[in-house]
């Protein structure tokens, strides 16, 4: 642990790698962030309640446009995006509500193609008798059988990866963010992906899915306790809360992140999906609380006196960071369905953003994604494309998840010969 040295201010204590005795720093730091906040001349309390109040008056317009019968969600067709037609109101809903359905990103076709193609790529190398069960202790909460499928280098996964239409979104989604500072520095480069690696679902028709508890995915106590973060979040931890500002990268791409078994060692502007099949909002689909300065809230909360002090409302290393009733009630009534999507459709929503896949029973039609964010190249994630390129090269799974390697024997992986100007960028072959 070390601390830093800030004129006029508290110094925060800051631990860059996990403390061993996790209450105990809970107990350090909570009153130097408190003393911090009250040195701007109003209490911890007080600044929770501006931050509340901030986002009550925005649950209240997402109930107001529910009772309208509005689409909560921002929707676009991907020829708006590629043409620049995109209107000044459609971006205001975006920044607003921070999550974005894309209309058409790829061919319908195309993906239901996509989806076949790892069909045979499983089947093909057996991976069905092979399957050893879940691989980590959150996504195996679904009830898969596998649900999710631990499976990266695909020929269908690396060339939505890679391909012009997937960057063209990428891009327009980056643009949201302040990325460069007054002082010139660049956080991350808006035009330029790091090809994250992620998984498959494949949820079939009949199927009864437990769904993922509501949750947030940035960090756990390393968003309290990292130097860097504690820079990010300045204005939450400074009691300037009403200059607190989500799209601003700031600090964001530079500093170390705890590990985890549910960690994300990329900086992600927005996480995202593509749909394999069709699928209905009433299906076990993604909802998320579309109100993208929600960080605000989480990261005050544990400093109201309600909470025991060697605790951060249940947040821990090593587990997802929860958003639980017990003590962010107000926070459920505006968890909000996507819409209806069809295959090609892309489903995206800023990185702080609350969500949860919700439960089903007998669930009608497929319910099939692949994973793929907006992870733009930035510090934070060189790093992690050395890990990524060694795992590609291999066909090992990458180091962010369950060590499974299945895919290390398998024929017909996705191979370097494969990647074109994109996917060589993405892995920083070039």
């Amino acid at each position: 642990m070390t601390r830093a040295s800030e004129p006029h201010t508290t110094a925060l204590p800051h631990w860059e790698d996990p403390p061993s005795d996790l209450a105990a720093a809970i107990r350090e730091i909570k009153p130097v962030l408190r003393a911090r906040i009250e040195a701007s001349g109003r209490s911890a309390e007080e600044v929770f309640a501006a931050v509340e109040c901030r986002i009550e008056t925005r649950i209240a317009e997402i109930d107001a446009d529910r009772a309208r019968g509005e689409e909560l969600w921002p929707v676009l067709d991907y020829d708006a995006i590629a043409d620049g037609t995109v209107t000044p109101a459609q971006m205001a809903k975006l920044k607003k509500r921070g999550c974005l359905v894309v209309r058409g990103h790829f061919p319908r076709e195309q993906a239901l193609a996509w989806d076949a193609g790892i069909v045979d790529y499983v089947e093909r190398n057996e991976f069905f008798e092979n399957y050893r069960g879940p691989g980590d202790d959150f996504f195996g909460s679904v009830g898969s059988k596998p649900e999710i499928y631990p499976v990266y280098w695909s020929h269908a996964q690396m060339q939505a990866r890679q391909s012009d239409r997937m960057a063209t979104v990428q891009s327009f989604l980056n643009s949201f963010w302040r990325h460069t500072g007054d002082d010139g520095t660049q956080w991350f480069d808006p035009d330029r992906d790091a090809l994250y690696p992620d998984r498959i679902r494949r949820r079939p028709p009949g199927t009864d899915s437990a769904g993922l508890g509501t949750h947030c995915d940035p960090g756990t106590l390393d968003l309290w306790m990292t130097e860097e973060y504690q820079k990010a979040f300045r204005h939450l931890f400074g009691g300037t809360v009403e200059q607190y500002d989500p799209w601003d990268a700031a600090h964001r791409t530079t500093g170390p992140q705890y590990p985890g078994s549910t960690m994300c060692s990329a900086f992600r502007t927005f996480q995202g999906w593509t749909a394999l099949s069709d699928m209905d909002a009433d299906q076990g689909v993604l909802h998320t609380v579309p109100i993208p300065e929600i960080m605000a809230y989480l990261l005050l909360r544990p400093l109201l006196p309600d909470v025991p002090e060697d605790s951060m409302c249940g947040v821990r290393t090593h587990q997802v960071f929860p958003v639980t009733k017990r003590w962010h009630p107000t926070l459920y009534h505006a968890l909000t369905p996507i819409p209806d999507v069809r295959a090609g459709d892309s489903v995206w929503w800023h990185c702080d953003m609350v969500h949860s896949v919700a439960p089903v029973e007998n669930q009608q039609g497929w319910g099939n994604v692949m994973y793929i964010p907006a992870a733009p190249w930035c510090a934070r994630n060189e790093r992690y494309a050395a890990e990524v390129r060694e795992a590609f090269v291999t066909g090992s799974s990458p180091s962010d998840f369950p060590a499974e390697h299945y895919e290390r024997t398998w024929t017909d992986r996705f191979t370097t010969e494969n990647l074109n100007e994109t996917g060589r960028r993405g892995l920083d072959l070039v």
